[in-house]
């Protein structure tokens, strides 16, 4: 063991694959309802798993696999979107076209910018959970191992946290906290 993470073999990971395909590859489907699609995300899933693999957290394998999977999928929705074209005869399909108006997207820059000052703004311990949580988007489990914390302590402060958030944004007249 190397600070924490246990060295992972080859044969490990092949092991890892075989107990968690099925696991990410529904993870893939659940998010973009496309069996081929679904299918290529799961090999880079575990691609992407294996080029990290002195990242995964041990004992969280499960977790770190699924988030992997799902930020995969979320990735391949949003390229999707952006790369979708408008063929003759469907322009009607899409009125106002593809993509959102530059207020749209400015106003959301405008809000993540927002919410990213308070969560630095918020005062220790739900700073740092939030952090971890909210904006490099780990689950509540992947914090609790990175801050040596017990889970169902991030999970308090995370809500306390998100509550904070509220309060300060909605304060100043912005909202946006899940």
């Amino acid at each position: 063991m190397a600070g924490g993470v246990a060295v992972m073999t080859k044969e490990r990971f092949s092991e890892l694959v075989l107990q968690y395909e099925r696991l990410v590859y529904t993870v893939c489907f659940q998010l973009v309802r496309e069996p081929g699609a679904a299918e290529d995300l799961t090999q880079e899933t575990f691609l992407s798993a294996y080029l990290h693999r002195e990242a995964m957290p041990e004992g969280y394998e499960r977790q770190w696999l699924s988030r992997i999977a799902a930020n995969k999928a979320k990735d391949h929705l949003q390229s999707a979107w952006n790369r979708r074209t408008v063929l003759p005869g469907e322009e009607e399909l899409f009125p106002r076209g593809l993509a959102p108006p530059a207020e749209e997207l400015a106003l959301r820059r405008s809000a993540a910018a927002d919410i990213r000052r308070a969560v630095l703004e918020l005062k220790e311990p739900y700073r740092q959970v939030c952090r971890l949580c909210l904006l490099e988007e780990r689950s509540p489990e992947e914090a609790a191992l990175a801050l040596g914390r017990p889970v169902k302590t991030v999970y308090t402060q995370l809500s306390r946290g998100k509550k904070l958030l509220r309060e300060a944004l909605e304060g100043s007249g912005k909202h946006g906290i899940p």
